[in-house]
């Protein structure tokens, strides 16, 4: 694991208990993001119910996609954020592993989400990474993300974040919706709906996007 990759995985373990305390419910309030649930959930539901929230944190999600009759287990780089998870969401199957070598067979699941957890990666990562999501979905099946808007340029964390107040730091990436675009054209994937919430004060737009992998595996 490279010192990139452990930073980022060490950083979770010691934020673990502070998302399972802080983002209960949160889910309820954005009617935004529910309805990138759905509309995946909908789509994904033809073809099948085999899904995995790849970056799952506390498995918050796992039982909104359960409602939505799909059959989700989650995948997370951080061993701490797996054990919150099976104690929070315990109906669910975890594992922990990078989003770059995931536990999956072949066009084993019929969609992935990816809840802002593409953000961590660098651009030397990026196309290993993004080609990894497109090995395991079926071709004809989907996946819904969630990320900031930017540039691409590296963020680490602001004197006195939240995060600081932990004594950890990470790398983040805001990327571009054209970026996050042609990242997943490039490992087969077509767009099939995009959308943004406005920027805030002191807070950038949230981007979100669904895709379908092509029945040839290139866009």
């Amino acid at each position: 694991m490279d010192a990139r990759t452990e930073e980022l995985r060490d950083a979770h373990d010691v934020l673990s208990e502070w998302y399972a305390k802080n983002l209960v419910g949160v889910l309820e309030s954005m009617p935004i993001e529910r309805a990138m649930l759905d509309l995946f959930a909908e789509m994904t539901s033809a073809v099948g119910a085999q899904i995995a929230d790849v970056g799952c944190g506390t498995g918050r999600l796992l039982p909104y996609l359960a409602s939505r009759g799909l059959s989700p287990r989650g995948v997370d780089l951080s061993p701490k954020m797996i054990e919150v998870a099976q104690r929070e969401n315990p109906d669910f199957t975890y594992e922990v592993a990078d989003l770059r070598d995931l536990p999956f067979e072949d066009a084993s699941l019929a969609g992935v989400v990816c809840w802002f957890s593409l953000i961590y990666l660098a651009p030397d990562a990026r196309a290993a990474a993004f080609a990894e999501l497109a090995r395991v979905v079926k071709p004809g099946g989907y996946l819904v993300t969630a990320f900031k808007h930017g540039d691409g340029t590296l963020h680490r964390n602001a004197p006195g974040s939240l995060v600081e107040s932990f004594g950890v730091d990470f790398d983040r990436h805001w990327l571009s919706a054209r970026e996050m675009e042609e990242r997943f054209a490039a490992a087969g994937f077509v767009l099939v709906f995009q959308g943004s919430t406005p920027p805030e004060e002191r807070e950038l737009a949230y981007g979100y996007m669904l895709v379908r992998k092509t029945e040839s595996g290139s866009a």
